[in-house]
């Protein structure tokens, strides 16, 4: 209800209908006004405001209010009005017994009604008992006869809507008028906050509270006053406060009105109302409520009278969610639970849609029933679609608590783990950790567990599924046992070292070890050691199921894959690694042992053929796993075969899509970034980057991965032309526990690409031998996977320490040849080209035809430049001494030639220090250093002689960005065209 004190804001059209109906009842004029609205529009505060007017315009003013608490006194409301003539009518009325057609004190009333006008007052009619229901109507029969007014207010629709307020035939000639008032405008709004602050509201602060209050009086006026009181001007910053202090005074609000509903039926039908009245039609919730003899129309008119209910655009009755809240909170918890749990039957009988059923299910005690669970399954689903990852937990939390059978429950513990590994890791790790070490976890779950642990960066929890007992982990062997180390083998005979099989299968498909062993072929083995050992695993094989020992392969090349991402065996009480089974069916074996070879750097065809065994399906039926693949894919970049480690991502990014697996989608998009980057295309990395951080944000990261998806970024940025936000990057300060992992080196490997592109070789070596150190640590040796060695030989070259730059390259030739790949032999004999002196453009040569054939475009491109620029300084020497044999024969006779000139303006891509010994450079033409990257690369094309198309194909982008790249190119260095840039690269004897 309004405070007495309420200002009657934007109520002028009303205040002058009512004086002009007390105006005309002074000249005997009846008439019969009734002001309907919400509660808390100001309808009893007109009727005050109209009785004090009367009463000083010297009219008879007799007053009463209707409430609930009297809807069954008989003539509660007759009393109140005739007291004031007859003290002892309220005695008569409610002893006396009824009689038939009676209407005690009305004649009396309109006798006197004849000597001095009289306005009668009745506030909230829509709480009228019905034998005064009865007397008004009679009375409004009679007004045409006496010069009598009725002024009356309601909220919504009366219990029994009395006949006058329509305007019927009832009234006869008097005047019958009905007031609805609207809600205050923003202008109201603002009058208010000045009125009651004192001071004018800023334009935020007046908007926020006219749409948190409705524009409803009552609920403005105590608002203010409570806001007043905290001393705050009414200024944007305190918006939220405000907002919060409009939730109390709603909430206050409605649980006055709930205390005056004495209906209980009203009540039961109010709280299924709050429960369901978004999702059923008002008789459903009537039969949600119970069994009951009250009409539907009454029981609704209650509801409406009580305020706690307003109509909205012709749809059944809804109330605010404070409201809601406040009439749920009045109930006992069991039986608000009890109550939503009988919505949630009634909805899912009436085919209610799933997320709507899921709500009630998250407030409802358990219900036993099979289809719960899968209506919760099916709302996370749809809630993940929606992008409302904390309500799809919320979901399966809830399915949790129904009887579950032991492996349904596992599944939907490990698909709930699976969204708070982006949004409560620490809770997915627990739930996680309590399904490792369960017993009763079905086929496959115990790995999918690890495996979802390990995308999260626990790698402890491939420790707690070590397997363990007889003839379950053979000794543990090194990370390479079976790769002869460099400089003490081939690399493709059988290996010397001695793997001791921790678990075998079924050994008639070998996935690893060397197949050209004689054991391999006719199932024998010289070495009775082996044979021994092939014997106790076959009595494995018969012994335990052959779901268990795929499970034990599982498990084995995941703490492989553990190992490898932090290397914790050097801790006290950690035991080693176990090997990979040689002989298994696993393709997550197939998976790790490929990147295994690749990390290595020997057997590549091998490692090609276990990478695409990853991909196979497990002979039992047994689920994929994410970790064993990504690396199947990340071995494939290193085999030169990334367009079909692209077609896996992408079918890993799909199946990630359809379990709705954030963590793992963003993982994917990175491998898949680190591909898109070996290839030359940094924009399409960036794309997938920038997913990657919006299924997964940075914030959310595991420290063991943010070295690894920091220096993809790292590299993406300068190679799209951002130095700025790529030294940003660099100078980030990572966790302590990024320095322990694996993936540390590709991030002292970009640091020091950063620190070659600003020409600090010092600080570039210094990166470069770091990340080498760390990559050897973890038993990297191959160059393919960095190549830090021929890099780190650059910069010492151009500090003038060649012998170590010849060192570094010709080891990483080396290591290069014994992998095979053409990207990684490309490199290594580029770098070795760009620090040797002699036959340094047959070096070049060799590059370039090497990496022709190879996937590596940037590489490619830079080995052409380098090719373009040693060509080019041969021929300026060959030209000088032909210069110097022309000066000596013509003794000073002849004028010279002209000389080169420009011909070697134009520097080396940035980063790339010049040889030493070579020409030195000439001033660059004005502009040069403006040019990013990219344009370096297409201006250097460009003046060689290549066409667009031919230029777009080196580096693998489309014509338009060519030129696109090439109009930057002439504004930045104000030249008018190919002409002059060729000019700039020849010069003047063009080349």
């Amino acid at each position: 209800m309004a405070p007495p004190d309420l200002p009657l804001f934007e109520r002028d059209r009303e205040q002058a209908v009512l004086s002009a109906v007390i105006g005309e009842l002074r000249s005997g004029r009846p008439a019969l006004v009734t002001i309907t609205g919400e509660p808390g529009l100001g309808q009893n505060e007109l009727l005050r405001w109209a009785a004090g007017q009367a009463r000083d315009r010297g009219v008879h003013v007799l007053a009463a209010r209707a409430t609930s608490a009297e809807h069954e006194l008989r003539y509660g409301v007759v009393a109140q009005l005739l007291a004031p003539e007859d003290r002892d009518i309220a005695t008569r009325l409610f002893v006396a017994p009824q009689r038939p057609g009676g209407l005690p004190g009305l004649n009396h009333l309109l006798t006197a009604c004849h000597d001095r006008p009289t306005l009668l007052v009745v506030q909230d009619v829509q709480w009228l008992d019905p034998a005064s229901l009865r007397w008004l109507e009679a009375l409004a029969r009679r007004l045409p006869r006496a010069p009598l007014a009725l002024l009356t207010s309601t909220t919504g629709t009366a219990i029994d809507r009395p006949e006058w307020s329509v305007g019927t035939p009832l009234t006869g000639l008097a005047s019958t008028i009905e007031l609805a008032l609207p809600p205050l405008t923003t202008s109201g709004v603002s009058a208010a906050v000045r009125t009651v602050c004192g001071i004018s509201g800023d334009t935020d602060f007046t908007d926020a509270l006219a749409q948190a209050t409705r524009g409803v009086p009552a609920v403005v006026h105590e608002v203010l006053l409570r806001f007043t009181r905290t001393g705050c001007a009414p200024r944007a910053e305190h918006v939220e406060h405000l907002r919060a202090l409009t939730a109390e005074v709603v909430g206050d609000h409605a649980a006055q009105a709930l205390s005056e509903l004495r209906d209980p039926v009203a009540v039961d039908v109010l709280r299924a109302l709050a429960v369901c009245g978004d999702l059923l039609d008002f008789p459903l919730v009537c039969t949600l409520a119970g069994l009951h003899p009250v009409p539907e129309a009454r029981l609704r008119a209650t509801l409406m009278a009580s305020g706690l209910l307003t109509p909205r655009d012709g749809s059944p009755p809804g109330h605010d969610a404070v409201v809601r809240a406040r009439i749920l909170e009045e109930m006992p918890a069991a039986d608000r639970a009890d109550l939503y749990a009988r919505a949630a039957r009634l909805a899912q009988r009436v085919a209610v849609a799933d997320q709507g059923i899921a709500e009630l299910l998250l407030r409802a005690r358990p219900v036993g029933a099979p289809w719960a669970v899968a209506t919760l399954r099916r709302g996370f689903a749809a809630a993940l679609r929606s992008g409302r990852r904390d309500r799809a937990t919320a979901y399966l939390a809830r399915a949790l608590d129904e009887p579950l059978r032991s492996e349904e429950r596992a599944r939907v513990e490990l698909q709930l783990a699976s969204v708070q590994m982006v949004t409560a890791p620490t809770a997915a790790e627990r739930r996680l950790h309590g399904l490792i070490r369960s017993t009763g976890t079905g086929t496959g779950l115990r790995a999918q567990a690890v495996d979802l642990c390990l995308l999260g960066g626990d790698t402890r929890a491939a420790r707690l599924a070590q397997p363990t007992g007889p003839g379950t982990l053979g000794a543990p062997a090194p990370f390479d046992a079976d790769v002869p180390a460099p400089g003490r083998g081939s690399g493709t005979g059988s290996p010397p070292g001695r793997r001791a099989r921790a678990v075998a299968g079924d050994a008639t498909a070998p996935c690893g070890g060397n197949t050209s062993d004689p054991a391999h072929r006719d199932g024998s083995d010289e070495h009775p050691e082996r044979t021994a050992t092939a014997d106790n695993d076959a009595t494995v094989s018969e012994r335990d199921d052959l779901a268990t020992v795929s499970e034990r392969h599982e498990l084995i090349a995941l703490l492989r894959v553990a190992r490898f991402l932090r290397h914790e065996e050097t801790c006290p009480g950690v035991p080693p690694a176990p090997a990979l089974p040689e002989h298994s069916h696993s393709p997550a074996v197939a998976g790790v042992r490929a990147w295994e070879h690749a990390m290595a750097g020997v057997h590549l065809e091998a490692s090609r053929r276990l990478a695409r065994a990853a991909f196979a399906p497990d002979p039992g039926g047994r689920p994929p796993l994410v970790t064993p693949r990504l690396f199947a894919c990340r071995a494939l970049f290193l085999t030169d075969d990334g367009d079909e480690a692209e077609a896996h991502l992408a079918t890993l990014l799909n199946e990630a899509h359809r379990q709705r697996a954030a963590i793992a989608i963003a993982h994917v998009l990175a491998v898949r970034a680190d591909l898109h980057l070996r290839h030359g295309r940094p924009d399409a990395a960036a794309r997938d980057l920038a997913a990657a951080e919006a299924e997964l944000p940075p914030a959310r990261l595991h420290p063991l991965f943010v070295p690894y998806w920091a220096s993809l970024n790292l590299v993406a940025d300068l190679q799209n032309g951002r130095p700025d936000r790529a030294r940003e990057i660099a100078a980030r300060p990572v966790p302590s526990l990024s320095e322990e992992c694996a993936t540390s080196a590709y991030l002292l490997f970009a640091r020091g690409v950063l620190a070659r592109s600003e020409d600090d070789p010092q600080r570039a070596r210094a990166y470069f031998r770091a990340c080498g150190r760390w990559l050897l640590h973890y038993g990297c040796v191959n160059p393919a996977v960095l190549p830090w060695r021929s890099l780190a030989a650059e910069a010492a070259h151009a500090l003038g320490d060649d012998a170590e730059a010849l060192r570094l390259t010709r080891e990483e030739v080396r290591l290069a040849a014994r992998w095979g790949t053409r990207s990684a032999l490309g490199r290594a004999e580029l770098g070795l080209a760009v620090v040797i002196r002699e036959n340094r453009t047959e070096h070049f040569r060799a590059a370039v035809a090497t990496l022709s054939e190879s996937p590596a475009r940037t590489d490619y491109t830079r080995a052409v430049l380098e090719l373009a620029s040693a060509e080019s300084a041969e021929a300026e020497r060959r030209t000088a001494l032909a210069l110097t044999s022309r000066r000596a024969s013509t003794a000073g006779g002849v004028a010279p030639g002209p000389l080169p000139g420009f011909s070697q303006v134009l520097p080396a891509p940035a980063g790339v220090p010049p040889g030493r010994g070579a020409a030195p450079h000439p001033r660059p033409p004005a502009g040069w250093p403006a040019l990013s990257p990219a344009e370096h690369e297409t201006a250097l094309l460009a003046a060689s002689g290549l066409a667009n198309r031919e230029i777009a194909t080196t580096l693998s982008v489309t014509t338009r960005a060519v030129e696109l790249r090439l109009s930057g190119v002439y504004r930045k260095l104000r030249i008018r065209g190919r002409e002059e840039l060729r000019a700039l690269r020849y010069g003047p004897e063009g080349g």
